[in-house]
């Protein structure tokens, strides 16, 4: 079968598509990914077919915005992500895996090629009264007001990809039809996605339509022999397990102000470091010690089981990846999902009370630190965690709804 999957955004929107990707191609397909031109490397190290898109992966991220501002730069992504998926979709596909970024221009494509498609997406976008939604509700509104808050959500989601939609329609060649519309079709056939994070940390919700799984996580691609460098080997053994300092693709611009404030933290805390640049540019060159390294991307899979916790910015990769290693989390939330990740961190008892970018202080954070690394609790809750996680199968779940539908199931 020939597989597209369709992914945008950051690093942590796309990576865990390669191990998805990788999983498949194994079963015997042909896959394709789509997604930002910055991560055709990546797709070709996991033996992936690369078709790349012109939408800039900081076209949302990398700063601290939040209202109209955030809006204003999603309409902007959106706008470059319809001609980008058409031009993606051209070469052809029996499937078409649609992550939550590009669903709502997928199901068009979808539509005109005449080809199943199925929801593959990270997080739990759908309403439900279990909890506000995950963009943008902070604070419970009860079962009724979360599945309204939902709701409205799903329609400023409409609303954003409307403009985008109707061009996109208009170039395949579809008869007008709403944004609204196509979505509340897509839910009235049950439409299935398959939501890749674990029951660990989201059950899924007891009110969810059928159709709507919650399979475990899908891994970003790890070749067998990959190894961390030389010169993060011989700093974790030249010292107790560090604390491992990332904020992802957030705080860009931020970087010199972040990396001192950091510092200042680990060494209140009097714990080692590991920083790792990322969008923001972190560093230790200040640091004038050996307690503190700086690195660049890394996998996660191989560095976090080897730390004391992990200070991050909550984004749905980097939560699952500390809880999958069985270490605390210290959950620092810039904007869009990340509170919502942190908040359950923090409710599976695996975090310490999460602290919000906003209002992070050396004091602040050296304080959490120190919580997450002495109170037990949080590693206990982590490495139970871990355990129920390795008992999931994402991917190959993934696998078997593809099977079905290629068996007409």
């Amino acid at each position: 079968m020939k597989i597209l999957i369709m992914a945008a955004g950051s690093h942590g929107d796309v990576a865990p598509y390669t191990g998805l990707g990788a999983h498949l191609r194994a079963e015997g397909h042909e896959v394709a990914l789509a997604a930002p031109e910055a991560f055709g490397g990546m797709a070709a190290d996991s033996g992936l077919e690369f078709r790349a898109l012109p939408a800039d992966p900081r076209a949302t991220g990398g700063g601290t915005e939040a209202g109209p501002k955030l809006l204003s730069k999603a309409a902007a992504f959106i706008d470059r992500l319809g001609d980008g998926l058409a031009n993606a979709a051209a070469p052809g596909a029996d499937l078409l895996l649609l992550a939550t970024t590009t669903a709502p221009l997928g199901w068009h494509l979808s539509e005109a090629m005449n080809v199943p498609s199925l929801g593959v997406y990270l997080q739990p976008v759908l309403p439900t009264g279990e909890f506000p939604p995950v963009v943008g509700g902070v604070r419970p509104l009860g079962r009724w007001g979360n599945r309204a808050a939902g709701a409205l959500g799903q329609r400023v989601v409409d609303r954003l990809h409307t403009d985008a939609a109707r061009r996109l329609r208009a170039g395949l060649g579809l008869p007008p039809l709403g944004q609204g519309a196509r979505r509340r079709a897509r839910e009235r056939e049950n439409w299935p996605v398959l939501h890749g994070f674990s029951q660990a940390l989201v059950p899924r919700p007891a009110d969810w339509r059928s159709g709507l799984q919650v399979v475990g996580n899908w891994w970003p691609h790890l070749a067998p022999d990959h190894h961390l460098p030389d010169e993060v080997e011989d700093f974790l053994r030249a010292g107790p397990p560090p604390v491992f300092v990332g904020f992802g693709s957030m705080a860009a611009g931020d970087g010199e102000r972040l990396s001192g404030l950091v510092v200042d933290a680990l060494r209140r805390a009097g714990v080692r470091g590991v920083l790792q640049s990322g969008w923001a540019g972190l560093t230790a060159e200040t640091a004038n010690g050996s307690d503190v390294l700086t690195v660049g991307e890394l996998p996660h899979a191989l560095l976090f089981p080897r730390t004391a916790a992990v200070v991050h910015h909550a984004g749905a990769g980097t939560s699952a990846a500390a809880l999958r290693a069985g270490v605390p989390s210290v959950p620092v939330p810039v904007m869009a999902d990340q509170p919502f990740w942190a908040a359950r961190l923090a409710a599976v008892g695996a975090a310490p009370r999460p602290v919000p970018y906003a209002d992070l202080t050396a004091e602040r954070l050296a304080a959490a630190v120190r919580l997450a690394v002495d109170d037990r609790t949080h590693r206990t809750r982590a490495e139970a965690a871990a355990r129920h996680m390795a008992c999931e199968q994402g991917a190959a779940r993934v696998a078997e709804a593809v099977a079905a539908l290629a068996d007409g199931r």
